[in-house]
């Protein structure tokens, strides 16, 4: 298994430095990749363009790029873009969002998403190929019938003729899709347990496009707090947890939620939901249970989280992407500062190979 480091969104005051200190030192003890997510705030292209120069080893991934904010011909441009400055280094992650965000703050009708993500996919593997696009599809027509425009191809030479595609998927449907069209998928709420049948759908999209499940990367996002005290260690995680649980999306369509009342917690998962959009945060925050956050997360001393590591790895896990919320040795696992980030980034390093399960 390999590490990865998860670094979020660019908040602005000059975290990015903070942001660039992390990923510079995950650089340092091996980490293979670090991911920058976007939303409706900082975008993930331009903090990756920003971070190529200033690292060397470690590739960089879109964590993810939002299908309706962008046509797939512009995000095979980015692509081939980001590729080239980084010398080969850029990971393409892709999500439909959801329905707040794709209607809301694109403008883009959120239908059909496994049908529009697949002729995504389809056209930007062409366009980064460098062949005429042509495409005649339900949600895309390149170029347009009825007017002047003629199929075009890349006029770059990206770095390589297959930028690796990832899906962020959270429903069986999406996940078996992410297996038969995408090199790599990008998890969230990640628990061992629930993984390998996760898996088994990503595998039944593997074996549809006649592919092995090997090969395949599987990216488990993974909330990390270095301390010694669990239960004080899941505390700044319950309100991430509470936000996509709760409020990330309505009471109708919740994808985050669905996956909660799927590995077992339908009553929790609707009394979190209830509060949160009736704007009681922090009792949403406290309904969330210390289990759902125990085993999503990385929580505790190194040797507990090396045993964690040790059972992500035997799920089916290939990288484990931490998502450092603070603490580490000597530290409060409320201290969510960039020494503390460090802390956690060199703790879980240490924690692998303590394990002896690195790659």
């Amino acid at each position: 298994m390999r590490l990865g480091l998860n670094i979020g969104f660019v908040m602005g005051g000059g975290d990015q430095l903070d942001h660039l200190r992390v990923v510079r030192e995950a650089e340092r003890l091996g980490y293979t990749v670090t991911w920058a997510a976007e939303a409706y705030g900082s975008d993930a292209a331009t903090v990756l363009a920003w971070l190529a120069p200033q690292t060397s080893r470690i590739e960089l991934g879109a964590a993810v790029f939002q299908i309706p904010g962008r046509t797939p011909a512009m995000t095979a441009m980015t692509a081939a873009t980001l590729d080239t400055l980084s010398g080969g280094r850029f990971r393409l992650g892709l999500g439909v969002s959801g329905p707040q965000v794709s209607e809301g703050w694109h403008g883009v009708r959120f239908d059909k998403p496994l049908a529009r993500t697949r002729e995504y996919v389809a056209i930007v593997n062409a366009a980064l190929r460098r062949e005429r696009v042509s495409y005649d599809g339900r949600h895309f027509t390149l170029p347009l019938p009825d007017g002047p425009g003629k199929a075009l191809k890349l006029s770059i030479h990206p770095a390589r003729d297959h930028v690796p595609v990832y899906l962020a998927a959270v429903g069986p449907k999406n996940l078996e899709l992410a297996g038969e069209i995408a090199d790599g998928w990008l998890g969230i709420f990640n628990e061992p347990g629930y993984i390998r049948e996760q898996l088994g759908q990503v595998g039944a999209g593997r074996a549809k496009a006649g592919k092995e499940l090997a090969g395949f990367d599987v990216v488990a996002s993974v909330p990390t707090v270095v301390g010694d005290d669990v239960a004080a260690c899941a505390d700044p995680i319950r309100g991430y947890a509470a936000l996509y649980v709760g409020g990330m999306g309505s009471r109708e369509k919740n994808f985050y939620n669905d996956l909660a009342i799927r590995m077992g917690y339908a009553e929790e998962a609707k009394r979190v939901q209830d509060l949160y959009l009736d704007k009681q945060y922090r009792e949403a925050m406290a309904a969330i249970p210390l289990e759902f956050v125990d085993r999503t997360s990385l929580l505790g001393p190194k040797e507990r989280i090396a045993d964690k590591l040790t059972a992500y790895t035997e799920a089916g896990v290939t990288t484990l992407s931490v998502t450092p919320f603070g603490g580490g040795p000597g530290l409060t696992p409320y201290d969510s500062s960039v020494e503390a980030r460090l802390a956690v980034v060199r703790t879980v390093a240490e924690a692998l190979d303590h394990a002896g399960i690195g790659d």
